[in-house]
């Protein structure tokens, strides 16, 4: 069991972890302890046999919730994300391997095999910092960025639902423009998503809008003032929103979920970044064959600092068209 109860990029960028262990065990069962709201791009890789919904087990009583892991036979249970009520639970139910990092307190009580990792000031990328979780089942081998990509396994995208799908015209390039975070990372701002929409040529470019019902909210004058911006903010459920990013060419966005989504099937991912730790590309660039990643200052003398700056905002809209360009 793999166990990652955050967010949809997190969760993304730890999905390669199950594809390295199929590759070498290709025998062995895995199960994917998440959230709800993730299940939708979990399900998506064909390394994951079983999907455990952590909002639903968090709301048992002690007894059943060890009642349910005890039944599931567990061999192995990996804290990719350390949660202390996990650990303590985990070690209850008499999980024979329990792996987390020396840098969680309650994993020295908890867990069996400890991982010494850092992962504020480590210059490896997250998805390479998961797998050193691996190591004590004999799993050390580096896997580059290049590779990474292989290890995903996304092979059950869902089909698009038909009046979703005729919005995508097959004569240009379908662009999805993720403005929004919810707080996730550093934005760009909507006056540089309105020069970016105002200077793509009409003629090559389609342009969709994409975020929450209340990121819609939000953009109303945006996306009012742009009329040949096509709106899908609130109207797509996950599953459906990850098919039309499958179905599309292009998506630029700063570090979210959908971000992390797109370059891993495939599509022209561009990320907007902040060079400060620790949410600096470094760790956190979308990784896929035509992912790339832009900074405006990455020797941003008020990042290094780790003082609030907004040097993402300098990046221009033209580095964004010379890319998708390529």
């Amino acid at each position: 069991m793999l166990s990652r109860t955050d967010s949809i990029g997190d969760v993304i960028l730890t999905l390669p972890m199950a594809g390295v262990i199929k590759r070498l065990y290709p025998e062995c069962h895995i199960i994917f302890l998440g959230r709800t709201y993730t299940k939708d791009v979990i399900v998506l890789s064909e390394h994951i046999d079983e999907f455990i919904d952590y909002t639903v087990f968090e709301e048992l009583p002690e007894k059943s919730q060890l009642s349910f892991l005890k039944e599931k036979k567990i061999d192995v249970f990996v804290h990719v994300f350390p949660k202390k009520e996990i650990a303590s639970i985990i070690k209850k139910a008499g999980i024979p391997v329990r792996i987390g990092t020396t840098n969680r307190l309650f994993h020295w009580f908890t867990c069996n095999e400890k991982v010494r990792l850092s992962r504020k000031n480590s210059p490896l990328h997250e998805s390479q910092l998961n797998l050193k979780l691996l190591a004590p089942l004999g799993i050390t081998k580096e896997i580059s960025l290049a590779e990474m990509p292989s290890y995903y396994g996304f092979s059950k995208v869902f089909e698009l639902e038909k009046n979703y799908a005729d919005l995508i015209d097959p004569s240009k390039f379908n662009l999805i423009l993720h403005p929004r975070s919810k707080g996730s990372a550093k934005e760009w701002g909507l006056e540089n998503f309105g020069k970016l929409v105002d200077v793509l040529p009409k003629d090559r470019f389609r342009i969709f809008i994409s975020g929450t019902k209340e990121d819609g909210d939000s953009m109303r004058d945006f996306i009012n003032a742009h009329k040949e911006v096509n709106d899908l903010t609130g109207k797509l459920s996950l599953q459906q929103f990850i098919s039309f990013i499958n179905s599309a060419n292009g998506l630029v966005a700063a570090s979210t979920g959908p971000l992390h989504i797109a370059a891993s099937l495939g599509k022209k991912a561009i990320g907007l970044f902040s060079p400060k730790r620790p949410i600096h590309p470094g760790r956190w660039m979308p990784v896929g064959k035509d992912a790339h990643y832009i900074v405006f200052d990455s020797n941003c003398e008020k990042c290094a600092r780790k003082r609030d700056c907004d040097c993402i905002t300098k990046i221009t809209a033209q580095q964004i068209v010379d890319l998708l360009n390529k």
